[in-house]
């Protein structure tokens, strides 16, 4: 077997107040048994609809062009805060690590964990609004449950997942 190689790639994280294209570097694995597959290494803080571990493939990485291949069953979750979150990350991240989760990126404002979608969704969302209660200043977004068009229906992609048991 050869060794997979390590690479950034830009991918699109939204338009700018001007209807710039902004975008977000990445770190992703090319696959080696598999031309023009990669592995996103760690969930993203701005790209909408992907999450560690899920495998694209690159149709023009000049221009930020990936399909989705495969989800790898982690649910992305955000963290973002007007102020420093430090205190809040130290108790959330321990949480999310009792879970099975990891901490994938940390600014001093913004935290983004991966956990699998098998911990659920009532188990997750009780831990983040129990780490929440003394900091209402913080909110938590999925990156990868809602449709990245209207922020608001559901991609349901967990329900496939499940079925693959």
């Amino acid at each position: 077997m050869q060794n997979s190689e390590k690479t950034e790639l830009p991918f699109l994280a939204g338009v700018n107040g001007t209807g710039e294209p902004v975008f977000e570097s990445l770190e992703v694995e090319l696959l080696p048994d598999s031309p023009q597959h990669a592995r996103i290494m760690k969930s993203p803080l701005f790209t909408r609809n992907i999450a560690a571990g899920d495998t694209i493939k690159l149709i023009n990485p000049d221009t930020a062009e990936y399909e989705l291949v495969s989800r790898s069953g982690n649910l992305c979750v955000r963290v973002f805060a007007k102020d420093d979150l430090s205190k809040l990350g130290q108790t959330l991240t321990s949480e999310i690590e009792k879970l099975g989760g990891s901490l994938d990126q940390q600014t001093e404002r913004a935290l983004v964990y991966s956990i699998h979608v098998s911990i659920g969704f009532q188990t997750i969302e009780q831990r983040l609004e129990n780490a929440f209660q003394d900091y209402p200043d913080c909110v938590w977004y999925y990156g990868n449950v809602y449709d990245p068009e209207d922020g608001i229906t559901p991609l349901e992609w967990w329900l496939d997942f499940d079925s693959q048991d």
